[in-house]
């Protein structure tokens, strides 16, 4: 059983630059049921369809303001009866026969409106204005009534009547743009999709639940089972922008459904989905997966609860074409997938690849017992798309050899307007004057900074991010020394966020043959080297592989950090031994010391000497009556001493101290 029939396959958008949404993956879907045609929408507006069995291009359309407001989504309506032939009154027998065919198509555009083309009238039918003030994302049909609902940039959810061709509903579904919408199988649910999912009650408009787990802007809601939520047997999936693994929800009554059951590992984020229930317990769920890179992924698996490890794909398919240029010769180059179907046989696959303009249709057999499989195809000699004259109304005139063509201007067209010849000489210099090769803009660039790192500055973060990429598919030296040279972290960390994931790995490779073959330019490598691992960890994360494509890194990053240990302590002792070099260096020198004293102290007398040894112990004195005997001769000679003081003091007081002994000798 089918279940996405009329919505397999919707518009991919992602965050632009204003915050609003644009779709950068051109719509590509199949016709439901019977896939019997592909509707494509190109760069210029001109909606396409292409009869998958006759390889022959159907129909086209081309809106009347194409280039201004270019379809951002695509969506077959159910199938409708329809009567082929003149009519007739109808047998008995035939009442039960007839014919169901993809008639209508929903195109949502950047202006807000959706326009609603009939295949089988080959023309417009209606233009749906005055719902939404912004770009539409995506578009769904009610699989039952004439309803359908569009999700926008400016937040809301419209509900169409397409009898009347106005809003019936209007309501806010997030706080920001509504990217994704899917109807479940019944008409009764509604999943809506931004940075959040989550799931309305379509008679009621109220919210049941909300389902969180992705970081980025959902683009892919698909229901995966027919079941009311009610018997825990409802799963739905879902897909973001860059992100790798296609999540699968549970809807459980008790509420416990806040993290994803089972999820599927892909190469890229995925693009366009198909699914296929089983019919009976036995049989697994079929996917199949179109990734962004233009792979397509089949699983195969039992939605029977959650799953740990994410699963991963039973079978991938890849289409290569032969080279087309000299250079390559008979090398097989990617050919990207555009859309693909599964079929009940469950041995073929109906493929569609190559061009928008000129896609190659194909039912391919597919062998899910190879991991991988990859078809070389021939496109110059494979593609059969003819072109129906009498679909376009464009005709070229046919010139005949003998005519003559008038030039007007001149009186009887006798001869062409001769142009002067400064004008010549005008125009062949201006292209060369005004334009210049990338090489001439990154040296005048070097030129004026005055060095690598200011001239390169000068330049955009977004011209950076566009050498770089053409440096490394053409392996310049020049173009990548002139990147690779900057030394400003937010022109690095800015220039890195903006590459493509392909060219990440090679990028990689790059800094790593560099900082191996010349380590002095490590410093620079470096930083480019930081920023890649912080910026794109999730995508470096999900490469299976990653252990032998970074093993060269990862054993130069080893063999360096080994020895700094060593390489640290050396330096420090060098570092200590140098400063004391410089310090005994720097130091002033001493002249010769003058050893003569600059003050002497001598004693003033002998008493001093004599008081001083006095009262020192001698070192004989071994009984205490020695001690005795000596304290009473110090006592006499203090007594003797104090009487000759007391006696000279008397002929002082008297008056005869004045007198000299010569003039006591003369008085006597």
């Amino acid at each position: 059983m089918r279940l996405v029939e009329y919505a397999d396959v919707r518009t991919a958008p992602v965050m632009a630059a204003d915050g609003g949404v644009s779709s950068l993956m051109l719509p590509c879907v199949f016709s439901p049921k019977s896939h019997q045609y592909l509707a494509l929408c190109a760069q210029d507006g001109r909606l396409r369809i292409w009869n998958a069995d006759s390889k022959t291009l159907h129909q086209e359309y081309v809106p009347s303001a194409h280039l201004s407001a270019s379809c951002t989504c695509i969506v077959w309506g159910p199938c409708r009866t329809t009567k082929e032939g003149p009519q007739r009154k109808k047998r008995k027998s035939e009442a039960g026969q007839t014919a169901e065919k993809p008639d209508l198509l929903a195109l949502g555009t950047a202006t807000g409106s959706i326009l609603i083309y009939s295949t089988v009238k080959g023309s417009l039918q209606c233009t749906l204005d005055g719902g939404h003030n912004a770009g539409v994302n995506c578009v769904q049909w009610h699989p039952e009534e004439s309803v359908l609902y569009s999700g926008s940039d400016d937040t809301h959810i419209a509900e169409w009547d397409l009898q009347t061709g106005k809003t019936r509903c209007k309501w806010k579904a997030d706080r920001t743009s509504v990217t994704s919408l899917c109807v479940s199988p019944d008409g009764k649910w509604l999943l809506s999709a931004g940075m959040a999912i989550k799931m309305w009650e379509l008679e009621t408009k109220v919210l049941y639940r909300k389902f969180t787990g992705h970081s980025t802007m959902v683009t892919t809601l698909c229901f995966a089972t027919t079941r009311p939520p009610d018997s825990n047997g409802l799963y739905f999936l879902s897909g973001a922008v860059h992100d790798r693994l296609l999540s699968v929800w549970q809807v459980r009554t008790d509420g416990k459904d806040k993290n994803s059951v089972v999820s599927f590992t892909l190469t890229d984020e995925p693009k366009h989905i198909d699914l296929l229930t089983s019919n009976s317990k036995e049989e697994p769920m079929r996917l199949a997966v179109v990734c962004k890179d233009g792979q397509l992924h089949l699983f195969e698996h039992f939605l029977n609860g959650p799953c740990k490890k994410p699963l991963s794909p039973v079978c991938s398919v890849q289409v290569s074409g032969v080279g087309t240029k000299a250079s390559e010769g008979d090398t097989p180059v990617p050919v990207p997938l555009l859309a693909a179907t599964l079929s009940s046989d469950k041995q073929n696959v109906l493929l569609a690849y190559g061009s928008h303009l000129q896609p190659v249709i194909e039912r391919a057999p597919v062998n899910t017992s190879e991991r991988h499989i990859c078809l070389i195809r021939d496109i110059c000699a494979t593609l059969s798309l003819s072109l129906d004259t009498a679909i376009t109304k464009v005709k070229t005139p046919v010139v005949n050899e003998k005519s003559k063509i008038l030039v007007p201007g001149l009186p009887g067209h006798q001869a062409p307007v001769k142009a002067t010849p400064s004008e010549p000489e005008k125009r062949k210099k201006g292209p060369s004057s005004t334009e210049m090769t990338i090489e001439e803009r990154l040296e005048l660039s070097a030129a004026e900074g005055k060095g690598p790192g200011k001239g390169v500055s000068s330049l955009q973060t977004d011209s950076f991010a566009v050498l770089l990429v053409q440096g490394l598919e053409s392996k310049d030296n020049t173009i990548l020394n002139k990147v690779l040279q900057t030394r400003k972290e937010t022109l690095i960390r800015n220039t890195v966020a903006r590459l493509p994931l392909p060219a990440i790995l090679p990028l990689v490779e790059e800094l790593s043959t560099r900082m191996q073959g010349n380590p002095n330019s490590a410093i620079f490598m470096v930083q480019w080297l930081k920023a890649v691992l912080t910026q794109h960890t999730s995508y470096l994360s999900s490469l299976p592989d990653l252990v032998s494509q970074l093993g060269r890194l990862y054993h130069m990053i080893e063999s360096r950090v080994k020895w700094y240990q060593q390489l640290t302590r050396l330096h420090g002792k060098l570092h200590l031994l140098m400063t004391q070099v410089a310090t005994s260096n720097s130091a002033p020198r001493v002249s010769e010391l003058d050893h003569t004293a600059k003050l002497v102290y001598e004693e003033s007398s002998e008493e001093d000497e004599a008081s001083g040894d006095e009262g020192l112990p001698e070192d004989d004195s071994d009984n205490w009556e020695d001690d005795d005997e000596e304290e009473e001769e110090g006592m006499d000679t203090t007594e003797k001493h104090t009487d000759e003081e007391e006696r000279n003091d008397e002929p002082k007081a008297n008056g005869d101290s004045d007198l000299d002994p010569e003039n006591e000798s003369e008085e006597e």
